[in-house]
């Protein structure tokens, strides 16, 4: 078995072991009878926030790519986020691919630029995740932290890893003839294949981090992640609607910011879209800091998840069809590409 295969493997038993966990124990006819009762109104609202939010993503890349391309189409550059998260529904992490080489593509820009401006993304959203959870202990008036004791471990695993993945890339991009040289001429030694990995690797990455220049991009990046983690709370929010939840017991925009907080640490674990950890955190949020019954809690995890799965797919998939009428070849460069990495 290959490394990948093996990761994919890997992925898929983590998602059954979060499934097994999230539904032991649980009628699963009692969840399917309580989301059949969902309301049609409540869940388009869901949808169109939720898309507001994906386009204000691919907003924001298009401020990250500005000295790029300034004139860089939105309608690629929500294509083809929309792609990687169709293709992030079924292989984990291979959204991502898929996204560097088809807007590279249909843009005319170099794929390694286009890898590491989204390596840049996901470090931004890592950074947003971990403020939006140290909001939700201050927001929260009971202890957060002692309701959810691995959430405070979960924060210092982020935090340490950001702060090394900045300063290695620091490292890179301000010392590049020092630190990138020697460190590739060490990998030559055990292995000339993986140095040559290891380079192209960092040319991304350099390639990447380049891409956001100028003070007023900079404050721009800022302001839309703030606006698109609001728009997920938002969304958050709709899904107590869709189930009637708010006829249970009072319900709050602050405890929805919570519930998107914690389902973003679901959504960083290798499960295709989340599945499995999703539905296991977002079960235990609802049951342990907000008092919901198992049933209720499992079944908003399987509505809110099933929903964007559908939107995934299917916008995802509109948009391929759509915006390949020009290009035809780039399933394959998709393929090659990942042969590559």
């Amino acid at each position: 078995m290959s490394k990948r295969s093996l990761s994919y493997f890997f992925s898929f038993l983590l998602s059954i072991i979060f499934l097994y966990i999230a539904f032991h124990n649980v009628n699963f006819r009692d969840v399917l009878e309580v989301v059949s009762g969902a309301s049609i109104f409540w869940i388009v609202i869901l949808i169109i926030s939720s898309l507001l939010a994906h386009y204000l993503r691919a907003y924001r890349w298009k401020i990250i790519l500005n000295s790029v391309k300034p004139d860089i189409s939105m309608k690629n550059l929500f294509g083809s986020l929309m792609v990687g998260y169709a293709v992030n529904c079924v292989v984990p992490r291979l959204g991502e691919v898929a996204r560097a080489v088809l807007i590279g593509k249909w843009e005319n820009l170099s794929r390694s630029s286009m890898f590491g401006a989204i390596i840049l993304e996901r470090i931004i959203d890592v950074l947003f995740l971990c403020l939006s959870i140290f909001v939700s202990a201050l927001i929260w008036s009971e202890d957060l932290y002692f309701r959810l004791p691995w959430l405070r471990t979960s924060l210092y695993i982020s935090l340490f890893g950001i702060a090394a993945v900045v300063t290695f890339l620091f490292l890179i991009i301000r010392y590049k003839e020092n630190f990138y040289g020697v460190f590739v001429r060490m990998m030559s030694k055990i292995s000339q294949k993986f140095a040559d990995k290891t380079a192209h690797i960092f040319e991304m990455l350099i390639e990447g981090f380049k891409s956001l220049r100028g003070t007023k991009n900079y404050i721009l990046t800022f302001l839309f992640s703030i606006i698109i983690m609001l728009l997920y709370a938002f969304s958050s929010y709709v899904g107590f609607f869709t189930l009637g939840m708010n006829t249970i017991k009072p319900v709050s925009y602050q405890m929805a910011w919570i519930l998107m907080s914690i389902s973003g640490i679901g959504v960083l674990i290798p499960t295709p879209n989340g599945t499995g950890s999703y539905h296991t955190l977002i079960k235990t949020a609802l049951i342990m800091l907000f008092g919901f019954s198992e049933v209720i809690s499992l079944s908003y995890a399987f509505l809110t998840h099933f929903i964007s799965y559908v939107v995934f797919i299917f916008v995802g998939l509109i948009s391929f069809l759509i915006l390949n009428k020009q290009h035809e070849n780039l399933l394959k460069l998709v393929k090659t590409e990942v042969d590559e990495l």
